[in-house]
């Protein structure tokens, strides 16, 4: 097809072990999702409905990548999760069928302009320019649920400069996956190729030009990128 103007292609991730790769179509993001990271946030963790917001697909970065600093901010934060991608849509979803709509899992960064997000709050303002930013999306190549399952348990972590900053479970999440999908499928009618990146766990902090980031979810993969200076 040919459009009225130059438009770029539709952003994508790779697949491990296939040279066919994985089309994003939209990205949600699951907020406060662990108890400690509720915490720290100054909220109660009480296991209120879930709430979602949204990153566009072209704030995908691949792993390995270098990342220049974002513009406008003085206070970027980590924030590490497991990203689950959706083979199959849908519209309320019951949590018994949820895992049917998972194609695949990756390791991703939930990249956040902390100062900006935290002043739109003040002001009663939507906080989508806190988080909806340029290359605010790194993620791993996407492992097939039907070679390693759905891990709802294990190890995730973010390492800055070789420090552990960020460390929990994945068995802590408040909401786990298949109640993720369930309740964000009665919001919006979910598409195949959409991300879900599930939540962070405590410890979200600063990243400075030069930082090097680490992140791992056991038995989905590693993540490694870059700040600029």
């Amino acid at each position: 097809m040919k459009y009225a103007i130059d438009f770029v292609p539709v952003p994508t991730l790779p697949v491990a072990g296939s040279t066919e790769p994985f089309p994003v179509g939209r990205i949600y993001c699951v907020g406060r999702n662990y108890a400690e990271h509720a915490r720290e946030m100054g909220h109660d963790p009480e296991r209120e409905p879930p709430f979602f917001f949204m990153k566009p697909a072209n704030a995908i970065v691949p792993d390995g990548a270098t990342i220049p600093f974002p513009r406008a901010t003085r206070e970027l934060h980590h924030e590490i999760e497991l990203v689950v991608a959706l083979g199959k849509g849908g519209a309320n979803i019951a949590v018994a069928d949820a895992l049917d709509h998972v194609w695949g899992y990756g390791v991703g960064l939930d990249m956040t302009r902390r100062d900006l997000q935290g002043e739109a709050k003040k002001m009663g303002r939507p906080w989508e320019m806190g988080k909806s930013f340029d290359d605010s999306a790194p993620c791993t190549a996407l492992i097939p649920a039907s070679k390693i399952g759905h891990p709802a348990k294990g190890a995730i972590w973010l390492k800055v400069n070789g420090a552990i900053k960020q460390s929990g479970d994945l068995s802590a999440m408040i909401w786990n996956v298949p109640e993720t999908i369930a309740y964000l499928s009665g919001l919006i009618t979910l598409q195949p190729g959409d991300l879900i990146y599930s939540g962070t766990p405590a410890g979200v902090g600063p990243v400075k030009p030069g930082d090097k980031l680490e992140g791992h979810v056991d038995g989905v993969g590693d993540l490694t990128v870059t700040y600029a200076i």
